[in-house]
């Protein structure tokens, strides 16, 4: 078994025994999708919800690219989309002293556009831990499924 570390506007693809896990998701959104068939599963570290038609960047900076091409890559490893399942966590809103302008709502716009990604893709919503004004890091274990949440101040909780 290893640990495999996603950094921001990354993903990664692993089978089990193997754990995928991101750090630090303030208004970020860790995208975690697995099939409990094949036990095969992927993590995406979403940095802003929309890419606005920007084809020069990298895709997994975005939610509604990110999402779509992680899928393609655990499809490629052998994973199938009828039993895919996701779990999504962080989108915080970290400018507490903002809360009123949309400009400063990036981690609830991420959250959003996640879950409306990942109903796009018809893939079920198992599980989400998103919001507040605190960090997270994430571990997805490809054995179970479960994706740990260790929140800054708020304890630690799997979903």
């Amino acid at each position: 078994m290893s640990t495999i570390t996603v950094g921001i506007a990354d993903y990664k693809t692993a089978k089990s025994p193997d754990i995928l896990t991101t750090l630090g998701l303030g208004s970020c959104v860790g995208v975690a999708i697995y099939d409990p068939d094949t036990k095969i599963g992927g993590l995406l570290h979403v940095l802003l919800p929309s890419n606005n038609g920007d084809t020069t960047d990298t895709p997994a900076k975005y939610a509604d690219t990110g999402i779509p091409e992680l899928v393609r890559a655990l499809l490629r490893l052998g994973a199938k989309k009828g039993s895919m399942v996701a779990k999504i966590a962080g989108g915080a809103n970290m400018f507490n002293t903002f809360q009123k302008s949309n400009v400063f709502m990036v981690g609830q716009r991420n959250s959003e556009m996640c879950k409306e990604v990942l109903k796009e893709q018809k893939i079920h919503l198992a599980a989400s831990d998103t919001g507040g004004n605190f960090g997270r890091t994430i571990e997805l274990d490809t054995e179970t499924g479960k994706l740990f949440v260790k929140t800054i101040g708020h304890g630690t909780k799997y979903i």
